[in-house]
């Protein structure tokens, strides 16, 4: 392993993060801690510079990523349900631990900036972790569940804040990169902001406002100029129909505005990839764009864990137990009082309080990206990195005994007299409007549904004539069999020799049928696939998309039930199949054709009946 190389240590990495995070798994732990362990129990087989240099670029590739996901799924509608509890109690709670945390580290000795980037360490939660934990106790949908997300929402933006302003604090507090290897790209915000304190005279409010000015302008530039660059190049690699090149796109555009927000503009890589994520959070393409690039997100993301488990030495549970344990403190008890204490001064019940401070009693993600980039900057020393590694393990690990005690907490809380008179009850009382705001919420969505099948079941008729003679209900009805799928430019539906799974019935855009050495094209209000399914045959033509097209399709089971459900549209079908067949017969014939669509074989398509908008001659692609 001295000899280690980039793919010996990344598959390595995969190798072991997958056999330790199954076992996390199996354990009902996050799979997170197999990862972290993962690369601990490597850590002395792999030991030499060259491969705590590749530890750290992986580290750095898995920041850019990690953040450009985060920015990606990022939800103001989540954030915005509960702004008045997860807003100022997310501030006050970050203030309020990142000043436990730096009293902490001034106990250790350790100078103000590197006890300052220690408490916003440990000031911020796991979203990852979180959700894992709501997830296995069905409170995702839960109103004290939308308190904690939201609550976490605004941790992870102010972290990205945080980031900026690490090099800052490097420039006035820190002494220079300590590990020559550590994140290269980092260094130059550093050395940037450096050299602008030194040309301010060392004014340290002098070098905040010219670090506001840069991400001020570089903030200005990506959310200008993104919305309508990012779209207008993803829209055309799309239109080119290669899935590998579209997903090759949103990769280079995650990090090439993450790497260039520190060689231009000076400012952290996390902010940058954070923005990238967010820009295409708002194009149409942003779910493709999610799907697209998750395999390579989770990839890095683990080898991210792994590689901050590679840079843990566990020596320090033994030479360090003290600051361990103040660390441990700080996550799981400090951080737990001050929640509790927000969450009860916001006039909010126990239960909610107490499930707030056991969400919050564990760190993760931001908080070892915080530490790296710290260490890189020369503000926290090395013991920092692995006491925070070491808080993160064993926090994760309490984390469900945390959330096992929130309802025996609750009870022993209530049951003293006192606290029990202070619990906000009736309808007025703050998480009552909450409830009401959510529900509020849920039931605009689900109008917003609703409205969306009825403007469905329209647009149904509109396409597809044949559908006309249902009434509303049969038409809903209908609507619960079909599943939307959509399609890019050059994707391909359908193949000759296949085995018939699916009906496709076009609902917009375009696609082109190959038989032969003939091109049709169809568009909105035709059909293709449907026959192969009636005959039981194989696929007789290739069909690909040549523009963006949206379809509702019919399995091969559903469209059977479709067919004995509705047998006068069955009967339709084979009207038009019967028209299918005789318009291949005249051309095959050589006899003129009849104003129709441009002939295929009936096994793959057919057309809108007669007198549809689809029913007029397409001429061959």
């Amino acid at each position: 392993m001295h000899e280690s190389s980039l793919i010996v240590t990344v598959a390595t990495g995969l190798v072991l993060a997958f056999a330790f995070g199954f076992i996390a798994a199996r354990l009902r732990f996050p799979p997170l801690v197999g990862y972290l362990l993962a690369g601990v129990a490597i850590a002395p087989l792999a030991a030499g510079p060259e491969v705590d240099a590749i530890a750290s670029q992986l580290s750095e590739i898995g920041v850019i990523l990690l953040m450009f996901g985060v920015g990606l799924h990022f939800s103001a509608s989540d954030l915005l349900a509960v702004r008045w509890i997860a807003i100022p109690g997310a501030v006050g709670q970050i203030l309020w631990a990142t000043l436990i945390g730096a009293l902490v580290a001034l106990a250790f000795g350790w100078g103000i900036g590197a006890a300052l980037v220690l408490g916003l360490a440990l000031s911020v939660a796991s979203t990852v972790v979180l959700l894992r934990a709501l997830d296995q106790r069905n409170g995702l949908e839960t109103t004290n569940g939308r308190i904690a997300i939201g609550w976490l929402i605004v941790e992870d933006l102010a972290m990205v804040l945080a980031l900026v302003f690490v090099p800052t604090l490097a420039a006035v507090f820190g002494t220079g990169p300590v590990d020559p290897h550590a994140v290269a790209e980092a260094a130059a915000p550093a050395a940037e902001a450096a050299h602008a304190a030194e040309s301010m005279t060392g004014n340290l409010f002098l070098t905040i406002v010219y670090t506001i000015a840069k991400v001020g302008a570089f903030v200005a530039v990506v959310l200008l100029l993104g919305p309508k660059v990012v779209p207008w190049i993803l829209g055309q690699v799309a239109r080119v129909g290669s899935r590998e090149l579209f997903t090759l796109s949103v990769l280079a555009i995650a990090l090439g505005i993450a790497v260039g927000s520190a060689q231009l503009f000076g400012v952290s890589i996390a902010l940058g990839a954070f923005l990238a994520g967010v820009v295409l959070n708002g194009t149409e393409l942003s779910h493709k764009a999610a799907t697209d690039s998750l395999p390579l997100q989770d990839a890095f993301a683990v080898l991210f864990f792994f590689s901050i488990g590679m840079l843990f030495d566990p020596w320090i549970l033994v030479e360090q137990p003290l600051h361990v344990i103040a660390v441990l403190l700080v996550i799981v008890i400090g951080k737990s009082i001050g929640a509790f204490l927000i969450v009860a001064a916001l006039r909010f019940p126990l239960q909610t309080a107490v499930f707030v401070s056991a969400s919050l009693a564990q760190i993760g993600e931001f908080s070892f990206i915080l530490a790296t980039l710290g260490t890189a900057q020369g503000l926290l020393p090395v013991e920092a990195g692995n006491l925070i590694v070491a808080g993160a393990l064993l926090s994760i690990m309490f984390n469900p005994i945390a959330f096992a005690l929130v309802d025996p907490v609750t009870n022993w809380l209530r049951g003293i007299p006192w606290l029990a008179r202070f619990e906000p009850t009736g309808p007025s009382s703050p998480y009552a409007t909450l409830e009401r705001q959510l529900e509020q919420t849920r039931r605009e969505a689900e109008e917003k549904e609703a409205e969306r099948v009825s403007n469905l079941t329209k647009d149904l008729v509109n396409k597809f004539p044949m559908f006309t003679g249902l009434d509303a209900q049969r038409r809903e009805e209908l609507l619960t069999l079909f599943r939307p799928k959509s399609a890019a430019p050059g994707e391909r539906l359908i193949r000759t020799g296949e085995r018939a799974d699916m009906a496709y019935f076009i609902s917009s855009g375009a696609v082109e049928v190959a038989v032969g050495d003939r091109r049709i094209h169809l568009g909105p209000g035709d059909i293709i696939g449907e026959m192969a399914l009636l005959s039981g045959g194989r696929r007789t033509a290739d069909v690909t998309a040549i523009d963006y097209s949206q379809f509702l399709t019919l399995d091969q089971w559903d469209f059977r039930q479709f067919i004995a459900k509705y047998p006068e549209i069955g009967e339709k079908l084979n009207e038009v199949a019967a028209q299918r067949d005789e318009m291949n017969r005249r051309e095959r014939e050589g006899a003129p054709p009849a104003a129709a669509p441009a002939a295929a074989p009936a096994e793959e398509v057919s057309p809108a009946p007669p007198g549809s908008p689809a029913a007029e001659p397409v001429p061959p692609g």
